[in-house]
């Protein structure tokens, strides 16, 4: 079902852009751990059930998250990051998505209106919204509280005049007593309708650990888990309105908000590459967006697995290891010494090596887990890295590069992000590190060395579409490797 038509256009990859805008609904939180990802999830299972086609995605530089809407849904959520990614870009990439869908859900980041910092909407689930034109239903967590839940409201309703607040779902409530006050009061302190009272459900909590829910590559839920979250939303959400409520004409802002529209090329590259990307339970952290630029800039993308695999792809010319949970999986990844020696020898070729994060962990020297076992790694990056019991660092970064590496020239800036539970041990030096951090600009961040980059800054390819271009040419002049 599409509605409320508007003037099409055309990105920078060709295709016509819709003459229609998809139905389109943000559900934010008055903050972290109100229910967003359940919630959110069984809204996709039960519109799946009902035949809907549907479009998930996930504000913010979550990677894990994506994951279960991605089976709710039956199709890859995306990320929606105005930070990350030029407004006009994430502009692009949201439409591109949703074509031909009846919805697209978006998952909020975070608290409604928490961002990149303190002083202003850039990054919020609020300012995604506007960017997108679409309505915002806001979950409240009313286990502790009730009739207060409608000041809370209010505050959420008002905070920003130009909020596209539409509703709200109060979550765990305990009653239905507790459902009809705290519903009373929220509707007569806002105006605005409750779209849903949702029961305490432990039994559908998703587990979590330090870097927050554990990703459906280790441990999917069960078969019947998205047919109870379905049953949920049919019984407890009024999923008829927050229908009608997403079919609003989308109110999308004028030009002129970035650089980039679309971070597709206009033609077919005359470059193409093979990159071997690590793909299994330790390292999974990828932004779809981001692969399928990397792919419409002439790489044909590879899958291995550092756990399990003792050799690279045959025909790869360079290597991409994203983030994940080595950690967790650090004896595993220490024994298969074939794939460290078939690392080192692609780094020994010339062939263009990038790690992220947990790819920066692997690469390093050694890893201690969270136990304090040291585990061996790689061998390609002078860092031994440790887990800590508390998170060492989360935020986004201004990178600056030092020097030339496969993605980017000396003096060039890319914002990225981070997030994670170890540190290095031994720092790297100034004359080897890959960028400067105006975040903390004593300290240099990251590795190069050759063809090696590696660094604790996650990318998204959309941020920049040069990096890719760059980073496949690099591979392009890489000999393959043979058998």
């Amino acid at each position: 079902m599409l509605n409320s038509p508007r003037k099409g256009g055309r990105d920078q990859s060709g295709p016509a852009m819709p003459t229609e805008t998809p139905r389109r609904l943000v559900v934010a939180g008055v903050s972290s751990g109100v229910g967003k990802t359940t919630i959110v999830s069984a809204m996709l299972a039960a519109w799946r059930r009902q035949g809907r086609s549907l479009q998930p995605f996930k504000a913010g530089p979550d990677y894990i998250d994506p994951t279960y809407h991605t089976l709710a849904a039956g199709r890859p959520c995306r990320n929606l990051d105005s930070v990350l990614l030029p407004p006009a870009t994430m502009r692009a990439l949201f439409e591109r998505a949703a074509r031909g869908v009846d919805i697209a859900l978006v998952e909020g980041v975070m608290g409604l209106f928490d961002g990149r910092n303190d002083a202003g909407e850039d990054g919020s689930t609020a300012q995604i919204a506007k960017l997108l034109g679409a309505p915002i239903v806001i979950v409240i967590d009313v286990a502790k509280t009730a009739r207060t839940a409608g000041a809370v409201a209010l505050g959420c309703a008002t905070f920003d005049p130009d909020l596209p607040a539409a509703g709200f779902i109060l979550n765990r409530v305990g009653s239905e007593t507790h459902a009809r006050t705290a519903t009373e009061s929220v509707e007569a302190a806002t105006g605005l309708p409750v779209l849903g009272t949702i029961p305490r459900e432990d039994a559908l909590t998703l587990p979590e650990r330090h870097l927050g829910l554990i990703p459906t590559d280790e441990s999917a839920p069960d078969a019947t888990y998205f047919d109870r979250l379905a049953d949920l939303a049919e019984n407890h959400l009024a999923l008829d309105r927050l229908w009608a409520i997403a079919a609003a004409p989308a109110q999308i802002p004028g030009p002129g908000l970035g650089r980039w529209s679309s971070p597709f090329p206009s033609e077919p590259p005359r470059v193409r590459a093979r990159i071997a990307v690590a793909r299994d339970r330790a390292f999974s952290f990828y932004y779809e967006d981001s692969l399928e630029i990397l792919t419409a800039w002439g790489a044909d993308l590879l899958p291995f697995s550092p756990l399990a695999d003792p050799a690279l792809p045959e025909g790869a010319q360079g290597v991409y290891l994203g983030g994940g949970f080595p950690e967790l999986f650090a004896a595993q990844l220490a024994e298969n010494l074939p794939m460290h020696a078939a690392l080192r020898g692609a780094a020994a070729a010339g062939r263009p090596i990038y790690g992220e994060c947990g790819g920066l962990m692997y690469l390093g020297e050694s890893l201690r887990d969270f136990a304090g076992h040291r585990h061996p790694m790689v061998g390609l990056v002078p860092i031994a890295s440790a887990m800590q019991r508390q998170r060492v660092t989360v935020g986004y970064r201004t990178a600056t590069a030092l020097r030339r590496t496969p993605l980017l020239e000396p003096g060039m800036r890319v914002v990225g992000h981070e997030f994670h539970y170890s540190q290095p041990e031994t720092p790297v030096s100034e004359a080897q590190a890959a960028y400067r951090l105006a975040e903390r600009p004593d300290e240099p961040e990251g590795f190069i060395a050759g063809q090696v980059l590696a660094s604790y800054i996650h990318v998204h390819f959309g941020t920049d579409p040069a990096m890719a271009r760059r980073f496949v040419a690099a591979c392009a002049v890489a000999s393959p490797i043979t058998r």
